[in-house]
């Protein structure tokens, strides 16, 4: 299988070596690793963690992929979209010859998830319901991206007893996301960092998963979303296993901004 989404110490909030990564996955029997790190302009109070040397980033990952001949290594991105950075993100995208590009919302309304600052006063129905509609307005505004990050992020750093996210709750919301992400050609990953946040499924969970499928979705890339070489590939057997489940025959991956469907059939 392939890890789509792994940050190197390229991102502020990553100390990864990249060719231990590199040698990390290759040791366990992954077929490819995507280093897909920050760019996140205009996140509060941390802008200078989330920008990185893009020229430096895509020379050094180019040499990478040249030197690695065991195993394939991607140059990707991952884009924290917010709707007044658009421009400027699309610019960087534009600039580089990535082979992946996600799209992720970690801030909504100019408020951080990660710290609180989005949910607090709010009720739980109130902020997951305004992230999820900040979403879909995120990847309506911002189009040049090939899979959309961790759809349920705001499980991960809701400030509630009860983190869970019931597809039936917010069907509406959910259905507009994933009806568009297929109507534009686009995927989803499923992230196992959910479960070194202690959620106990991936992100998203298994409905959601089911309810892509059901509406036809095709594309679903593994992602461990590691920081650390300990969780590369983090839980692929059963991610494999939950997509055979809900009814998938393949993964992707993207090489060149192009799926790569890569069959898990048993």
């Amino acid at each position: 299988m392939f890890d789509c989404h792994v940050h190197s110490s390229f991102s502020g909030d990553s100390n990864m070596d990249a060719v231990l990564a590199v040698e990390t996955a290759r040791k366990m029997g992954l077929k490819g690793i995507a280093f897909t790190d920050h760019l996140d302009y205009d996140y509060p109070d941390y802008d200078d963690v989330f920008l990185i040397d893009f020229n430096k980033y895509s020379e050094y990952m180019d040499r990478l992929k040249q030197d690695c001949k065991e195993i394939k290594v991607f140059k990707g991105i991952e884009v924290g979209i917010q709707p007044h950075v658009v421009k400027e993100s699309l610019e960087v995208v534009k600039k580089y010859d990535f082979d992946i590009v996600i799209g992720s919302v970690h801030v909504v309304d100019k408020l951080d998830l990660h710290n609180g600052d989005f949910c607090r006063g709010k009720s739980k129905k109130e902020s997951y319901s305004r992230y999820l509609e900040a979403v879909l307005e995120c990847i309506s505004l911002f189009d040049d991206f090939d899979v959309l990050g961790h759809i349920d992020l705001i499980r991960r750093y809701g400030c509630y007893d009860d983190k869970t996210l019931s597809i039936n709750d917010y069907r509406d919301y959910i259905d507009a996301i994933l009806n568009k992400l297929i109507s534009d050609g686009k995927g989803i990953e499923i992230n196992t960092s959910g479960f070194r946040y202690k959620l106990d499924s991936p992100m998203p969970d298994y409905e959601i998963i089911k309810r892509y499928r059901e509406l036809n979705g095709e594309i679903v890339c593994t992602s461990s979303d590691a920081h650390t070489p300990e969780y590369l590939g983090y839980k692929f057997d059963y991610i494999r296993e939950l997509l055979l489940k809900a009814g998938f025959k393949y993964t992707t991956h993207f090489e060149n901004r192009k799926p790569v469907f890569t069959s898990i059939a048993s």
